[in-house]
């Protein structure tokens, strides 16, 4: 197969050639190349499929019919590779139902997954990480909720495998009663608040505890702007931790509460509107690592309701690349290939994998991204529902 006529963007930036592919390996790149198979690219981009490492099922429930659902989501929105989240129901702790989960995504080809343990069981003692990690999974992921004596022996075992132990940063004493940020929004709604320090708190104690054992932590889904601050401190010095922040928290604040939206009841609690535009300023700093949709789809049942009983969660997968063209790349915030480097080998390497680049010899793991074309979300479970969106994604 040669595409042709494509602007080629990774990692290194953008060129114009053409990019013959032969058993789903590149062999040849260059210009006026001769194939039988001819797909014109038109001056389209081709870009390397994206990588999130956020991703839930509907209402969080580990079965075949929603991994399929998210499989399909994801194509659309021109991601490659997703790891879903380790707290489903059931969550992903033991080798029952971690065989189970591996059972139904073995059969989907289109779409990589990859599976995160949950290195703490509901009645929060540890899971048999080791075991867990042998069989296949790419990373630990554990909440802060966790002791100190518990987190501790998971950063032993994240030391011992070598892997990057991914974090929520959250404490559980502070979380428990609030439902947004704690701020003048949620005073207005008369609904509880979260304070920032949930998440301050937490990102200082797993950044010593990351200096002391020498191991990589991922924190997940940062929404403060002191987070990144203690984040790039400690990167500064040496210490193995990055951190992700969703495309959410960079665009919308705790604003879109307003009217009791439960679309904007997320996890992390969206931020003020004095610290998204922080975040925004962080990301041209290149302080953020890595980007993600946070995508966590829910039913109806359980967000046309109270916003206090409401699920949290918003759906934003399968316009994934169009939403970060439009918010991020078409805004002047941040390149196309800068946007490759934070949503494919950035989340790639946290997971051991080298991503981000189109060269003779990679994987054909590439989507077509027509820039010239748009179109109307028409999803009431998306922040961005209504809005018209800037690129199409026309082959993957």
């Amino acid at each position: 197969m040669l595409i042709s006529n494509a602007i080629v963007c990774d990692i290194n930036g953008e060129r114009r050639v053409d990019v013959k592919i032969e058993n789903g390996v590149v062999t040849e790149m260059g210009e006026n190349l001769k194939g039988s198979e001819v797909i014109d690219a038109k001056g389209a981009y081709l870009l390397p499929s994206l990588v999130d490492l956020n991703v839930r099922l509907k209402d969080s429930q580990l079965n075949s019919k929603n991994i399929k659902a998210i499989a399909a989501e994801a194509k659309k929105g021109g991601v490659g590779h997703i790891v879903l989240n380790a707290d489903s129901s059931p969550a992903i702790d033991d080798e029952v139902v971690l065989e189970f989960a591996q059972n139904s995504i073995k059969d989907i080809s289109d779409v990589k997954i990859d599976l995160m343990l949950n290195a703490l069981k509901e009645d929060m003692t540890l899971s048999n990480i080791a075991i867990l990690l042998k069989k296949g999974v790419v990373a630990p992921f554990m909440s802060t909720i966790a002791k100190n004596n518990i987190a501790i022996k998971i950063a032993e075992y994240v030391q011992m495998y070598g892997v990057t132990l991914f974090c929520k940063a959250e404490d559980n004493s502070l979380i428990n009663s609030g439902v947004m940020l704690e701020g003048d929004v949620s005073s207005r709604l008369g609904l509880a608040g979260i304070p920032e320090l949930s998440e301050v708190l937490h990102v200082s104690r797993m950044i010593e505890i990351a200096r002391h054992f020498k191991i990589k932590i991922l924190f997940k889904s940062i929404a403060s702007l002191r987070s990144i601050e203690l984040i790039t401190k400690a990167k500064s010095e040496g210490v193995a931790v990055s951190c992700e922040v969703s495309l959410h928290h960079l665009i919308h604040s705790d604003e879109a509460c307003e009217g009791f939206n439960t679309t904007a009841k997320l996890n992390p609690p969206l931020s003020s509107r004095k610290d998204v535009q922080a975040l925004q300023a962080a990301l041209k700093r290149g302080e953020i690592d890595s980007l993600t949709t946070l995508h966590q789809p829910s039913s109806p049942l359980n967000k046309e309701v109270a916003f206090y009983d409401a699920a949290y969660g918003c759906e934003a997968l399968s316009d994934a690349l169009s939403l970060y063209y439009t918010k991020l790349v078409k805004t002047g915030i941040l390149t196309m290939s800068e946007l490759i480097k934070l949503t494919v080998q950035n989340p790639a390497k946290q997971i051991g994998k080298e991503a981000g680049t189109i060269a003779v010899g990679d994987q054909a793991d590439f989507v077509l991204f027509d820039t010239k074309k748009s179109y109307k979300v028409s999803n009431q479970n998306s922040l961005y529902n209504g809005e018209i969106l800037e690129g199409i994604v026309s082959f993957s």
